[in-house]
């Protein structure tokens, strides 16, 4: 079904790019995360398969594409199922520049 979707801030705790639920719904409404380019601010926004997150997480900026929509919150490799992981690849420490 195409139509399917799931409130963001339940994705982002569903897939464990957020420890708690309320980490999630903060995040959500912090107004930094985009879905497909457009800024939402509200932990309700619907996401489905196909949307691109951006937003900033633990310093740096992550970009998923949404591959799944999980049903619960399962193991971590099930979870990583779920998105690919788009985000610019982060310089190793004391890497040579």
């Amino acid at each position: 079904m195409s139509g399917e979707a799931l409130r963001l801030d339940k994705f982002l705790w569903f897939v464990r790019l957020a420890r708690t639920r309320s980490f999630a719904q903060e995040v959500a409404e912090a107004g930094h995360l985009r879905i497909s380019g457009r800024v939402v601010d509200r932990a309700a926004a619907p996401v489905r398969v196909g949307d691109v997150l951006s937003f900033p997480l633990h310093g740096r900026v992550r970009v998923i594409r949404i591959e799944a929509l999980p049903a619960r919150r399962g193991p971590a490799a099930e979870a990583r199922l779920c998105y690919s992981d788009l985000s610019p690849p982060v310089d190793a420490p004391g890497a040579a520049t």
